[in-house]
């Protein structure tokens, strides 16, 4: 369905963009990747299905790197036709001890990231008169919990973002959505979890249990597969007309 096409998904090195990531290259979309970490297992995963794929390591809390980023992919493949804002990263503190620099990063990698590659990104959509921009925001993106304060706002601004994005191409044949997922077993996610079991001197197994407890009514993670089918979905004919939504996939959390 989306051979010819080109992805860009940010922080896809693992998790949630690497599910979205092989997700696409499955339908034949060529692949650029982006991320921390190992390099040669995800591009080898890629590869195994059969289509082109590179990686850009742009620290996405720079604009400079990311223009070099998208640079860097139109002159690979020509032109960046589906971008997905996926890179992010945690802090967990209460507001008044929230430290401002881990503010300011969170920001800059959760939002202000995929400001930057939106933006540049807009002009060869609209020229070919497709494109699809895929913000991986959150249920917290929807609504609030504690000691999240830097994630929660810069997940709002994202669900925010997505709506003016849809209204300003709602005549084009470019879309604009967010995915917002629940709890996600990540490496990030997998961090959180295993300080749970440490503080409460519990077993990994009832950390998982006690955090989707709390939150999700269904009792099991989503998968970076299921993200990724959902991203597949957007890009599909079927997505023509899905515009300025805020997908949630999150176990019924926000239905509460």
């Amino acid at each position: 369905m989306l051979k010819g096409k080109t992805a860009l998904v940010t922080g896809s090195t693992s998790g949630i963009g690497l599910g979205i990531a092989l997700a696409l290259a499955r339908q034949g979309a060529k692949l650029v990747l982006n991320g921390f970490g190992d390099t040669q297992g995800p591009l080898a995963q890629v590869q195994a299905l059969g289509v082109q794929v590179d990686y850009h390591g742009a620290d996405v809390s720079r604009p400079e790197q990311i223009e070099d980023m998208m640079k860097f992919a139109a002159s690979r493949f020509g032109k960046v036709d589906i971008l997905v804002n996926n890179a992010g990263i945690q802090h967990v503190a209460a507001v008044e001890d929230f430290p401002p620099e881990r503010w300011d990063a969170v920001i800059a990698i959760n939002l202000s990231s995929a400001f930057h590659a939106t933006r540049l990104a807009l002009p060869a959509m609209k020229a070919a008169n497709w494109g699809r921009i895929i913000n991986v925001a959150s249920v917290h993106g929807l609504v609030g919990s504690v000691q999240k304060v830097a994630y929660i706002s810069a997940k709002h601004g994202l669900v925010g973002m997505t709506k003016v994005v849809a209204l300003e191409t709602a005549t084009t044949g470019v879309t604009c959505n967010a995915i917002c997922p629940g709890w996600v077993l990540t490496p990030l996610v997998q961090q959180q979890v295993d300080a749970r079991a440490a503080q409460q001197g519990c077993s990994i197994e009832e950390a998982k249990r006690q955090m989707l407890g709390e939150k999700e009514p269904s009792m099991q993670f989503t998968t970076p597969q299921e993200l990724g089918e959902l991203a597949v979905f957007f890009c599909s004919p079927a997505g023509n007309n899905v515009r300025g939504v805020a997908w949630n996939m999150d176990g019924g959390w926000a239905a509460q």
